[in-house]
């Protein structure tokens, strides 16, 4: 029985496996759809379901801005090889061009968005790179940014992607270069908040009492009185937000400013207004445990064929 291209495209859609794989299955099915399909559970999607319950702790974080919005993503793959991949690299460009157009409103959703170019979704796309590839790929955040002016940074070539929004009365291409630097500051640095406002009370109480059990081991601290300690422990908190606070953080570039007096010279400079709104960091596999690998006993289980 004779197959078409559009038996071909209809497998792909009720399976989400490549176009070359739907060809054979075809091929070997004589044309019948429903053998087809069996075949693909049975070779294809089975393959596709066991690389997906392997760790995906590499891969690429991305940030671009388009058509004016902000976006940052993350999508991860087994290796550091695969990352450098093109067409990995064009799957994670092409996931950013969905959720500029898409918007969705979280990842379920940009997971049934139509994949920029195609008519496949996001998960079928997701699934026909893992065909390809040979690997778990698998999209795990994104974040948009619709308002103000953002500014892109990677750093490490994915290794981490930072997107900085910044309210402004300039043009983009005015504030590029200090949103840039405000960005690759936050890469190397990674602090815990934007500025000393959003340290929260418990934060501040929790600092609090380390502090007072520091001076209380310290032998020149002995005997003083409770105010007095308490009087040096707020002082000691600037210090906690010129470490922990973009905006009181010593400037990477020029350490005779802060963070906040850099963009308040960069202002100035350009004749206008710049407030950092806020900013999105993302890490390629932070927070995923990577599994640790025995190197001669995965050789050993290859050469056995498992």
């Amino acid at each position: 029985m004779a197959y078409t291209a559009a038996d071909v495209k209809n497998l792909r859609e009720m399976t989400g496996v490549g176009m070359m794989d739907c060809k054979k299955a075809l091929a070997e099915a004589d044309g019948n759809m429903d053998k087809a399909v069996e075949i693909l559970r049975e070779k294809g999607l089975a393959a596709s379901q066991k690389k997906a319950g392997r760790i995906a702790a590499e891969g690429m974080a991305y940030a671009a801005s388009v058509d004016g919005m902000g976006v940052v993503v993350e999508v991860n793959a087994e290796t550091d090889f695969v990352a450098k991949n093109d067409k990995f690299v064009d799957f994670v460009k092409g996931v950013t061009a969905t959720v500029a157009s898409c918007k969705p409103a979280d990842l379920d959703a940009l997971m049934e968005c139509k994949y920029n170019g195609t008519d496949l979704t996001v998960t079928q796309q997701q699934q026909e790179m893992v065909l390809v590839i040979g690997e778990n790929i698998k999209v795990r955040r994104f974040h948009i940014f619709e308002g103000g002016v953002s500014v892109p940074y990677i750093h490490a070539g994915g290794k981490i992607g930072v997107l900085v929004n910044l309210e402004t009365d300039l043009t983009a291409e005015q504030v590029t270069e200090c949103g840039k630097d405000v960005a690759m500051q936050i890469a190397a640095l990674n602090p815990r908040f934007w500025d000393k406002s959003q340290v929260t009370e418990d934060v501040l109480e929790e600092e609090r009492k380390i502090m007072m059990v520091q001076m209380s081991n310290d032998p020149k601290m002995a005997g003083k009185p409770e105010q007095v300690l308490a009087k040096i422990v707020e002082g000691k908190l600037n210090k906690f937000y010129a470490e922990n606070c973009l905006l009181q953080q010593e400037f990477v570039k020029d350490g005779e400013l802060t963070v906040e007096k850099y963009i308040a010279k960069c202002a100035k400079e350009l004749g206008g207004s710049i407030v950092l709104k806020d900013a999105v960091r993302f890490e390629k596999g932070e927070g995923i445990e990577k599994k640790q690998e025995n190197f001669a006993e995965e050789i050993a289980k290859m050469a056995a064929g498992k």
